[in-house]
């Protein structure tokens, strides 16, 4: 088992502090409360719910081996299984990029509130980019990961993650390709979103969020990060569980409603998950990932000078399984997977893999879907 150390990406050294506490055993079906729910969910059988009891255990079983602190699956917005080790049920945790996909879903409500559009170019609301290379590049690129802002290891992994200010970090680098013309997996180029959120609602991320999003979702155990600067750190800054996160992906499930409440446009939930957002990567969307077939991109795949692929690569994340897949990814084996067709979703959260390490990722999430789907 790994031990409980700090997590390393590139340079970076991503802490993450967990404490051990009395857990059900593993393989313990969740305890439902008197109203039949567990967090919130209701509970289902697995063969109630048309999936496979087997397949769901070996899957927890697996996750337990890779060192996830939960694991779950649900359908058709209820609980089949739930296993939880080293923290509890409601303790939050670092979630690290799936973050990404809250911060697109904060845009979205932004985009329905009618304060921002995805084509609004970013220096509307980021003044230090009008007269600059970066004068064009659209809210859009930013979900898209195609803005060809500067990236590089040390600024994304060093510079922005010890900066006294993310945003103001992020907002200072230059213009490295013109927009739309290459992909890169950008932090700081995600981070500028928190600049355009707080200046398009008016509101700080993190309370926009709590208000908007995780109080009309029930998310009563998630939160985001600040830095020293107080600004929300929203390319990988959030605390949150498993069945928390479970419910980011029933609202897209719902298509941006839930329970007769509609916080999303079906139109940008479509184009957030439906489809590829970028010619260079077919597995992008708006800060989600997908599993549609094409020329794939993964967070450090080597480029030239123009920002284009050195070994160009094409296929699926997850081959065999079905086109429709997305997922919030993050570091070191964070997955909340969706299967729209099915309505099936497969979340597991735990301590970050090591360099060199297994880790658990979307392959793995898509193989216990499409085995307890037979």
């Amino acid at each position: 088992m790994r031990s409980l150390r700090p997590a390393a990406l590139g340079a970076a050294v991503l802490a993450l502090v967990l404490s051990a506490v009395s857990t059900p055993p593993a393989g313990a079906a969740p305890a439902p409360d008197r109203a039949g729910t567990v967090d919130g969910w209701t509970v289902g059988t697995p063969s109630a719910l048309g999936l496979r009891g087997t397949a769901i255990r070996r899957g927890a079983a697996e996750a337990r081996r890779l060192d996830s602190t939960c694991f779950a699956v649900l359908r058709n917005g209820r609980l089949a299984r739930e296993w939880n080790w080293r923290l509890g049920r409601d303790e939050p945790r670092e979630v690290f990029s799936i973050t990404k996909s809250v911060t697109a879903t904060l845009v979205g409500i932004a985009v329905r509130d009618g304060d921002l559009r995805l084509d609004d170019r970013v220096s509307r609301w980021v003044r230090q980019w009008r007269g600059t290379a970066s004068e064009s590049v659209t809210v859009r690129n930013l979900l898209s990961n195609d803005s060809g802002r500067f990236w590089s290891l040390e600024t994304d992994y060093t510079g922005l993650l010890s900066a006294r200010s993310r945003t103001r970090y992020a907002v200072s680098l230059p213009q490295q390709h013109p927009p739309g013309t290459a992909w890169a997996y950008n932090n700081a180029a995600i981070q500028v979103l928190e600049a355009v959120l707080e200046r398009a609602t008016g509101e700080p991320v993190a309370k926009f969020a709590e208000t908007r999003l995780f109080e009309p979702l029930g998310m009563t155990h998630s939160t985001f990060i600040t830095d020293r600067a107080d600004d929300a750190a929203v390319f990988y800054g959030m605390r949150t569980t498993c069945l928390d996160i479970a419910r980011l992906g029933r609202l897209h499930l719902g298509e941006g409603a839930v329970d007769g409440r509609r916080l999303l446009d079906r139109s940008y939930v479509r184009r957030a998950v439906g489809r590829s957002s970028t010619v260079h990567n077919a597995a992008y969307g708006h800060l989600w990932w997908l599993n549609r077939p094409g020329p794939i991109r993964g967070a450090t795949d080597p480029v030239d000078d123009r920002g284009q692929p050195l070994r160009p690569v094409t296929g699926q994340l997850a081959p065999g399984a079905p086109e429709e897949l997305y997922a919030a990814l993050g570091f070191g084996g964070q997955v909340l997977l969706v299967d729209p067709t099915t309505r099936t979703m497969v979340v597991r959260l735990g301590l970050p893999a090591q360099p060199g390490e297994e880790a658990y990722g979307f392959t793995d999430a898509a193989r216990v879907l499409t085995r307890a789907l037979r």
